[in-house]
């Protein structure tokens, strides 16, 4: 869900453009001035509303750009990716895996000239513990000692958090969590100055300080963001002097500024009929550039609903469907067909499942075993979806082949959410995740731990995965913690067929020739950090 600001407050804040962190307004007023500047332009498709990374949960152009966090997720290749030191040079992990000690990198600078310290860590993150912010990725840092007090409003700070010396901070767990660390690279998690962020109060989101490599320096609500290369960044200034991203939320009108060379970026993932036009045309295709979705495509099917609660109901589903030809219906072969719940270049995906073939007529014989006389079933969806719905209809044609009806309803966003929490009113739906951070945690114990697979509409009751799951969160070992995700993931897609993986996807762009060094990030999202890009 996006945090969105009041009407009111939007328009008080962005009657004007802002100047912001000690930053210019002013434009360059020589043409020479204007011309040297090596500047990236690119296409959102609407306005972050916030650049507060605790207060959103989709829009991460800014957190990504404007702050750091104690460590960083750097792209080794595609789909590939390894924690890397961010403000913090080092961290020693205690024997118990409770006690995390972050040293963190001396000088580093706020936009607003203040020196970072291990306080404004410790303040950063009990910020967003307190209930009063009312922070939307807590589950980041609720594994935290006293986090629960702190959520619940009956502490006025949070234990696990302190302040050992200036430059270092010590952070308990309630229990061990091994994908703490990996949960700290996330967008949601930069740190704040404690000064610049309790002035900004609830102004903050728009008027952002961090240590990130750009500031904000212009933001035209609703039309243009225009960021600016942070001079004493720690690592060195930016090779770009400034990004300028415009809201366009049209994909048709972002292909024609492109072409006309008034964007220098456009991303086909909003845009796939576009794909074959870039990728199969002479004068693009060399600036196509691609990496894998690390996210999967599929149809969750609620085990606590008829016909569903029926097992050779849903193993007639997963070999019903002919993956290959969505992806060739639909996404121009730019993908893989999934064969579980994780996706290639996650730590943990297991290559060596055997997935699911199109089997027609096994899937007519699955049926037939079931005893489901007519079996009927209802695929939901928001209304407002029209990809979503193309999908449902072929996949509505294809089980009507081996028997199973089904009917597509089509409710709004707020209907949908608020009935897929019940577990009990959604018995399917297709839908996709892209990992957040990279362990299989983020997919596996999000979708299948147990009050999450009532929430999700799953309804699993498989004691051993659940037993799994809560293991794997404790367990230090990262071949025996991968083993224990691998174990659950054949549980749930193999034995209960719960999951219907679908296919894992490509992450396309194409680039203008002047920019260097782009590359999708790690995971695939469309907001990336654009620290390394160069400009000619």
């Amino acid at each position: 869900m996006k945090a969105r600001l009041s009407a009111a407050l939007i328009a008080t804040i962005f009657t004007v453009a802002l100047a912001l962190n000690g930053c210019s307004s002013k434009s360059n007023t020589g043409n020479d001035a204007a011309s040297a500047a090596k500047t990236l332009t690119i296409a959102i498709s609407t306005d972050p509303g916030t650049a507060d990374g605790q207060m959103t949960t989709e829009e991460y152009l800014l957190p990504l750009n404007l702050f750091d966090r104690l460590v960083e997720v750097e792209t080794t290749g595609p789909g590939q990716s390894k924690i890397v030191p961010g403000l913090a040079d080092k961290w020693d992990v205690s024997a118990d895996g409770k006690v995390y000690t972050f040293s963190l990198h001396p000088g580093v600078k706020f936009h607003n000239g203040e020196v970072l310290t291990a306080d404004d860590v410790v303040y950063t993150f009990d910020r967003m513990l307190n209930p009063k912010t009312k922070a939307l990725n807590t589950d980041f840092l609720d594994m935290i000692d006293g986090a629960k007090e702190r959520m619940d409003g009956k502490a006025d700070a949070t234990k696990g958090l302190q302040a050992i010396d200036k430059n270092t901070v010590q952070i308990t767990l309630a229990a061990p969590f091994a994908p703490f660390l990996a949960g700290l690279a996330t967008p949601g998690v930069g740190i704040y100055n404690k000064k610049a962020t309790e002035a900004g109060g609830d102004k903050f989101g728009q008027e952002p300080v961090g240590t990130g490599p750009f500031r904000l320096k212009k933001w035209e609500y609703n039309a243009e963001l225009v960021l600016e290369a942070f001079p004493d960044y720690f690592r060195g200034k930016a090779r770009i002097d400034q990004i300028i991203a415009k809201v366009i939320p049209s994909a048709d009108t972002q292909r024609l500024e492109f072409e006309a060379g008034t964007i220098d970026v456009f991303d086909l993932d909003g845009a796939r009929t576009q794909i074959p036009y870039f990728r199969d045309n002479a004068k693009w295709q060399s600036q196509v550039v691609s990496g894998p979705r690390v996210g999967t495509y599929y149809y969750a099917l609620n085990q606590a609903m008829k016909p569903l609660d029926n097992l050779k109901i849903r193993q007639a589903i997963q070999y019903g469907i002919n993956r290959e030809l969505l992806l060739e219906k639909f996404y121009y072969k730019t993908g893989v067909p999934a064969k579980g719940v994780l996706a290639p270049g996650l730590a943990g995906y297991n290559a060596a499942l055997p997935g699911f073939t199109y089997d027609p007529e096994k899937a007519k014989t699955l049926v037939k075993e079931s005893g489901v006389a007519s079996p009927t079933i209802d695929i939901w969806q928001v209304t407002d979806s029209a990809d979503t719905l193309k999908i449902n209809e072929a996949v509505q044609a294809m089980l009507g082949e081996i028997g199973i009806k089904v009917n597509i309803k089509q409710v709004d966003s707020a209907t949908w959410s608020a009935s897929r929490k019940t577990g009990n009113q959604i018995a399917m739906y297709h839908s996709s995740w892209s990992a957040d951070f990279n362990d299989p945690d983020n997919f596996l114990y999000t979708f299948f731990a147990p009050n999450n697979s009532v929430a999700r509409s799953f309804n699993e009751k498989n004691a051993k995965v659940f037993e799994s799951l809560d293991k794997a969160r404790q367990v230090t070992n990262m071949a025996e913690r991968y083993k224990l995700y691998q174990d659950a993931e054949k549980l749930v897609v193999y034995d209960d067929a719960a999951f219907v993986p679908l296919f894992h996807l490509e992450h396309l762009f194409v680039v203008a020739a002047k920019v260097k060094n782009f590359k999708v990030s790690w995971n695939g999202w469309s907001n990336m950090s654009y620290y390394g890009i160069k400009v000619e």
